[in-house]
């Protein structure tokens, strides 16, 4: 079966000496895809400030740092470069909040399971899906994610991954997943002038079709949009997902 190749290249993602490599050259601070001022309405939306907040692959981004001087009074933050945790770690040692471990997103056996209200995911299974084992890799991480929400709780996966390749990852009966989807364009995207304003709002859930896809004359605004998608764990005799077929090409 093929990976999910869209926005791949020829790195393996998923390894750790790549990461620590990478942190070791470059250590300027990596935001993927946005920023916290522009996430800020939905995490607001969707986390209250109280909540356990597990962020996965949080290498050295600022998005932490930024839901604490917004509000936030506790978040673990795991990667798997041990670099990137040294890093953090000594960056933020004044700061209570703030938590850091080395960790591998497809075993985090170290935490009990229904342990946190809310797990954010700023790129992370998008690294996986370009590794090696790229399904099994996702299915692994994505159980983890499940089986540490608490039940009400929220996985809020923020990707470049459209439903097509997103959805049947997402919605594997045993997670038990509400999910709803917000689209919302890259950092800088301008509209073309000859193009007709939208009355379209970033905060407006996105209508899905039966099968979890876009409708078929959805447009999207930015070619190269973000998608967020925000997952709440249900109770099990709640759960009454359709669950989609992992096709070929979106592996």
């Amino acid at each position: 079966m093929e990976r999910d190749v869209s926005s791949c290249n020829t790195y393996n993602y998923g390894d750790a000496h790549y990461w620590d490599a990478r942190y070791v050259q470059d250590a300027l601070d990596l935001n993927w895809y946005q920023r916290y001022s522009s996430l800020r309405p939905f995490v607001r939306s969707f986390v209250p400030t109280c909540s356990r907040v597990l962020m996965v692959g949080c290498g050295n981004s600022l998005m932490s740092e930024d839901m604490v001087k917004d509000g936030y009074e506790d978040i673990m933050n795991v990667d798997i470069s041990s670099v990137a945790i040294e890093m953090m770690q000594t960056k933020y040692s004044s700061v209570p909040q703030l938590k850091y471990m080395q960790m591998d997103v497809r075993d985090m056996s170290y935490f009990e399971d229904d342990f946190f209200d809310t797990v954010i995911d700023k790129g992370t299974l998008d690294s996986l899906m370009c590794g090696n084992d790229a399904p099994l890799s996702a299915t692994r991480m994505l159980g983890e994610v499940s089986r540490l929400i608490k039940p009400g709780g929220t996985y809020f996966l923020i990707t470049y991954g459209d439903p097509r390749v997103r959805m049947p990852h997402l919605t594997r009966p045993a997670y038990n997943w509400k999910i709803s989807l917000y689209i919302i364009p890259r950092p800088g995207f301008q509209k073309p002038e000859s193009c007709i304003s939208s009355e379209k709002s970033c905060m407006e859930a996105v209508p899905l079709t039966s099968e979890g896809m876009l409708p078929h004359d959805y447009v999207l605004e930015d070619p190269d949009s973000h998608f967020i998608y925000i997952c709440k764990k249900m109770d099990e005799e709640e759960a009454q997902l359709p669950s989609y077929p992992l096709m070929s090409d979106v592996l």
